[in-house]
């Protein structure tokens, strides 16, 4: 397997970390005798909008699928769902923001909104990740050169640094942050507080 699809396959195992933490907080944030901490969602929305929408999409997007496509032709409609998925998970990220915007200003009437919100972007991103590595990749090993995974494994290197602008340390310090900010057992932080002030 070449470094960049080691990197695309790693980097799924990272969104779908998140995106599953985001799921069970959505859940227990259901339960209207706790109070949910916001600032935990807040943290993994802006991860899932700044990793997977703003960095990992669109090189795969300038990089393997553009190169993918010159070499199979036959590709062409599955790539440009893909492309596509991409654009709508961009909007599916800003339904999750104003969801989650509605639940902090009305939290117990906010919560299922929120949640739903949560499952459509989990289930449609999970399914868009399914097909890049069961469809995608396999013809790329297939079809690409080695000159299109020299361009390739290098664009997808500056991954380290998977936030734009940002430097390797500044994301690992998000994924720290939203590890410690989550509550056991999905994370290292307090349990949430019960409405009446006592621990859930």
């Amino acid at each position: 397997m070449t470094n960049a699809l080691k990197i695309i396959r790693d980097e799924h195992r990272s969104i779908s970390a998140v995106l599953h933490a985001l799921k069970q907080l959505a859940k227990e944030a259901e339960d209207s005798s706790v109070r949910p901490q916001f600032e935990v969602f807040r943290a993994m929305i802006y991860y899932i909008d700044q990793f997977p929408e703003r960095m990992h999409h669109p090189k795969e997007d300038q990089y393997l699928f553009a190169r993918l496509e010159t070499r199979a032709p036959q590709a062409k409609a599955l790539l440009d769902g893909l492309r596509t998925e991409h654009a709508t998970g961009a909007h599916l990220i800003r339904d999750l923001e104003q969801a989650l915007v509605g639940m902090e200003v009305g939290w117990a009437g906010g919560v299922s909104k929120f949640r739903a919100a949560v499952e459509a972007y989990a289930e449609f991103h999970w399914k868009h990740m399914r097909k890049e590595e069961e469809e995608v990749m396999p013809l790329a090993e297939r079809y690409l050169t080695a000159d299109d995974w020299r361009e390739i494994d290098a664009a997808f290197a500056g991954n380290k640094d998977p936030i734009a602008d940002l430097r390797e340390h500044d994301f690992e310090q998000l994924f720290t942050r939203i590890v410690s900010l989550a509550p056991e057992p999905i994370g290292l932080g307090e349990r949430w507080k019960r409405v009446n002030g006592t621990s859930a």
